[in-house]
């Protein structure tokens, strides 16, 4: 049996063409149709009906992929299990993560991490956009989100500190608000992507209040919302690590402080596994004794195989 072309098959099914098998493989559309046309010749069944549209099991496929799903289920099982024991560590790490937080922060670690495990390498995506980790086969996918994939085992890592702020002279132009409710009659630079809520909620002292004042331009990128804010454009919401060299200097101004921001979280999610191979665990553990070391950080959640010590 060639399992190559038993997973092939998979893929296909799974992800709906097959092109969109041969790019999650790394193959040619043209290898994964001959070799599933092989695998139904060698068969002598038809496993796929194929239109112009879209791709149909027949009878026999539906149950050859529902058996083949669990066997090849239980072997990914086993080749994690074998590589969870393994002392030498090797193999690649597709690694997706913000923007921002990979130019200030994980840059560095990356480089750190791959000097202490040289047989290991990265490929890292530095991106806003919504991504599907099974599909795309990433191994481990950072975010600054308050939300969750129940699909994925995700750690919560730490909270991000961000206030609003805004420049001098937009402030000298416009005023300072004083209560949540001033916002309304401000200009925003919003800040909004597939996993961030671009909503402004306040602590009022009472109950969390959201406020959604105009905004002339809404972007995904903190840096750019940081950039705009400093050039007096209106009131934003940065993270204090995007921040914190324009405060230090007056270009912004932090507001409203004594009304706290509904904060979000930096998370890690890897798909889910029975066992965790030694890759991602010695990466894992890499990236909190990391975040460890920074006094500013309080770690949430720690997983059970990371030691800090």
């Amino acid at each position: 049996m060639d399992l190559n072309r038993v997973q092939m098959f998979a893929q296909v099914v799974e992800q709906g063409s097959f092109t969109a098998a041969a790019k999650v493989m790394g193959l040619t559309k043209a290898t994964v149709s001959r070799k599933v046309a092989e695998l139904e010749a060698d068969a002598g069944v038809q496993l796929l009906f194929r239109t112009t549209r879209a791709l149909k099991l027949t009878d026999a496929g539906n149950a050859y992929y529902n058996r083949v799903h669990r066997i090849l289920a239980d072997l990914q099982s086993a080749e994690d299990q074998l590589s969870s024991n393994q002392q030498m560590v090797k193999g690649n790490l597709n690694i997706v993560c913000p923007i921002e937080l990979g130019q200030l922060f994980l840059g560095r670690v990356f480089a750190q991490f791959l000097t202490h495990y040289p047989d290991i390498t990265i490929d890292a995506e530095l991106t806003n956009r919504n991504v599907d980790v099974v599909a795309e086969g990433v191994d481990v996918l950072f975010q600054i989100t308050s939300m969750s994939d129940p699909s994925l085992q995700t750690y919560e890592m730490i909270n991000t500190d961000k206030m609003l702020m805004a420049s001098p002279s937009y402030l000298a132009r416009n005023g300072t608000p004083k209560v949540p409710q001033d916002l309304s009659k401000h200009k925003a630079i919003k800040l909004k992507s597939t996993h961030i809520d671009g909503s402004w909620t306040l602590f009022d002292g009472k109950e969390w209040v959201t406020q959604e004042p105009e905004a002339q331009l809404t972007v995904n990128n903190v840096t750019l919302a940081r950039e705009a804010a400093i050039e007096g454009l209106g009131i934003t919401i940065v993270p204090t690590l995007i921040a914190q060299q324009a405060l230090d200097e007056k270009l912004l101004l932090p507001l409203l402080e004594d009304y706290p921001l509904a904060q979000t979280k930096i998370t890690m999610s890897t798909p889910q596994r029975a066992y965790l191979p030694r890759k991602y665990q010695v990466f894992i553990e890499y990236i909190y004794r990391a975040m460890s070391r920074n006094p500013e950080y309080q770690l949430l959640e720690v997983p059970d195989f990371v030691s800090l010590n």
